[in-house]
């Protein structure tokens, strides 16, 4: 397995849906795009702009529910795909006992994980197979946008010897 985050979410009007790119955190930082639905959209990328609705959403309830019975989201993966549709699962630690594997759709299970702060991760024979790298996808200029926007959002006047 390797480490993945969410780099963007955008919305498609063609589709009326939403687009999500993952990107592989470590070299050779491989990334793929999963086209999920238009509520599973709204509320990742509100949960990436730090936005909250004012009453919890279905989301929001799975998360209170498992802590409230003492059950941890240790991590989430997204598997396989099969015919143009991703894969996912979401790994439960119950306080006392086994982990626990749920199938879910990779939009369920990233908005579980980006609310419950737990790891993402994709498989290696996943990336293998839909992976690509941003030379290969024509990103690259769009990549080094991303880390330069990385940087300067974590830049802190201590960095420089002033």
């Amino acid at each position: 397995m390797k480490s993945v985050s969410v780099r963007r979410v955008e919305r498609d009007r063609a589709t009326n849906s939403f687009q999500i790119m993952f990107r592989e955190d470590e070299q050779p930082r491989r990334q793929f795009t999963i086209f999920i639905g238009l509520t599973e959209g709204t509320v990742i990328k509100m949960m990436l702009e730090g936005e909250s609705s004012p009453r919890p959403l279905t989301h929001d309830l799975f998360v209170i529910a498992l802590e409230r019975l003492s059950v941890q989201i240790k991590r989430v993966v997204i598997t396989h795909v099969s015919n143009g549709t991703y894969f996912a699962e979401i790994v439960l630690q119950p306080e006392s006992g086994d982990e626990v594997v749920l199938s879910c759709r990779p939009s369920d299970a990233t908005a579980l994980a980006l609310k419950a702060n737990a790891p993402l991760y994709a498989t290696e024979a996943l990336l293998e197979e839909a992976g690509s790298t941003a030379e290969e996808s024509g990103e690259e200029s769009e990549e080094i946008l991303d880390e330069f926007k990385e940087f300067i959002e974590n830049i802190s006047p201590e960095d420089f010897d002033i």
